[in-house]
């Protein structure tokens, strides 16, 4: 499937029902998910970061970034979106550079977040990121997400009106769809779904609906986020205390792993 179709496909899986996304960390677990029946693949920045040994937070060189959304592309046949975190930048003319190598890798989606920066700021970034987008006519799915229920910027009523505020402003920017990572409340993600003007991603977290009832309360996306990364790496943890103490296979034992050699081979 070429670049633009892609990324058509994956603005549809935003209009009906729910995209349920996976996060991946590298070409591995972005297979295993593709083949598990994932209609399409994300990165997870704090993912990528960990196994390449850095913390998350725009610390991850640009040039590892590229090369885990390449090889996730070369991997699977389904549209992939990067975490982009803030765009490893706030300089206009470096995202826009930063954007251009990330479509080069095959990306059809950002998943862009505002952090701690102020939103009208990262209102330019969107509309900077969309600009380039547009220079090299790849129709991006920029996921503006902004981080006041998750970092705890305001509070009640008040997060609630700065989320749809931000939602709002990023929206005339050039945005495509709305995270709002923290947001887990049934009743507060409906008033969300209802309030934003762009499909609503929601990010998975212990107790949440699942993704039928979310579908109900208008969500259109929902995200794993780390939780695959945490999954495999947690049992990796166990597996390698027990081998160190025992040295015996069993501590390994788990169900077969595919054929990975002849899953790349194809």
């Amino acid at each position: 499937m070429e670049q633009r179709a892609r990324a058509e496909t994956f603005a549809k899986l935003h209009r009906d029902g729910i995209l349920v996304l996976p996060n991946a960390w590298d070409a591995a677990s972005a297979a295993l998910m593709a083949d598990a029946g994932a209609k399409a693949v994300a990165t997870s920045s704090a993912a990528v970061a960990w196994a390449h040994g850095y913390p998350d937070g725009d610390a991850l060189p640009m040039e590892k970034v590229i090369a885990t959304v390449a090889g996730i592309v070369r991997s699977v046949d389904l549209p992939v979106t990067c975490d982009f975190e803030g765009g490893y930048t706030d300089d206009p003319a470096e995202l826009a550079a930063n954007i251009a190598r990330v479509l080069d890798a095959g990306a059809v989606g950002i998943n862009f977040e505002d952090g701690g920066r102020d939103p009208d700021l990262h209102a330019r970034k969107v509309a900077a990121a969309r600009a380039a987008a547009d220079r090299a006519g790849v129709p991006l799915f920029i996921n503006a997400r902004t981080d006041v229920y998750l970092r705890g910027l305001a509070e009640g009523e008040a997060a609630f009106d700065e989320t749809v505020r931000r939602a709002k402003l990023y929206a005339e920017a050039g945005a495509s769809g709305i995270f709002t990572p923290g947001a887990k409340d049934e009743a507060l993600i409906g008033r969300l779904a209802a309030a934003i003007p762009l499909p609503l991603n929601i990010m998975l977290l212990p107790g949440l609906a699942p993704a039928p009832r979310l579908a109900e309360l208008g969500v259109r996306r929902l995200s794993s986020a780390t939780a695959p990364f945490r999954l495999a790496y947690a049992s990796l943890a166990k597996g390698i205390a027990a081998y160190l103490a025992t040295g015996e296979a069993a501590a390994f034992a788990a169900d077969p792993l595919p054929n990975l050699n002849a899953r790349f081979s194809r």
